[in-house]
């Protein structure tokens, strides 16, 4: 799994609060998650954000609530993968059964800056910072959770019978 984007780079304890508010948690619409993503953080977001963008974060990335409905809004936004220095378990879970690459690697996520443009190779656990010239090393997914991403969700890995 190979990612290419541009950085959208926020600090520390990104709750789902922030990320998707609950004023917007009646509805299961994917584009309408989207539309609304991150606006009580960043109201800039929405009108910046670009298909195959990455989000990079400090510590805690998606504490709170439990709501799934914080990396739809994220996957559903553009956002190919979401590189932070810690993830709320929950959270972590959430990303990977609806298919949204997300890795831990703290180096990457301190020293890459707003607007780089970064390039993760997760098979082999490696992230290049391409404005900076840099490299990072992280742990490849396991297979099991490759074959998630790649079918977009852990019901539909289920459907294509992936495992």
């Amino acid at each position: 799994m190979k990612y290419t984007g541009s950085v959208i780079k926020y600090g520390d304890n990104v709750d789902t609060d922030v990320i998707i508010p609950a004023r917007y948690l009646n509805t299961s619409d994917h584009k309408e998650l989207a539309s609304h993503c991150m606006e009580d953080l960043d109201k800039t977001f929405v009108s910046r954000v670009k298909q195959g963008d990455i989000i990079t974060a400090g510590q805690n990335f998606g504490c709170g609530s439990s709501r799934e409905h914080a990396p739809i809004a994220i996957k559903a936004s553009g956002v190919s993968l979401v590189i932070a220095k810690s993830f709320a378990r929950i959270f972590y879970r959430n990303a990977i059964n609806i298919g949204l690459a997300i890795v831990e690697c703290p180096a990457a996520a301190e020293e890459i800056s707003e607007g780089d443009t970064v390039e993760a190779d997760l098979d082999n656990g490696i992230i290049r910072n391409i404005t900076a010239g840099k490299e990072y090393k992280t742990a490849p997914f396991p297979d099991f959770v490759q074959k998630i991403i790649e079918n977009g969700g852990l019901m539909q890995a289920i459907v294509n019978e992936a495992f």
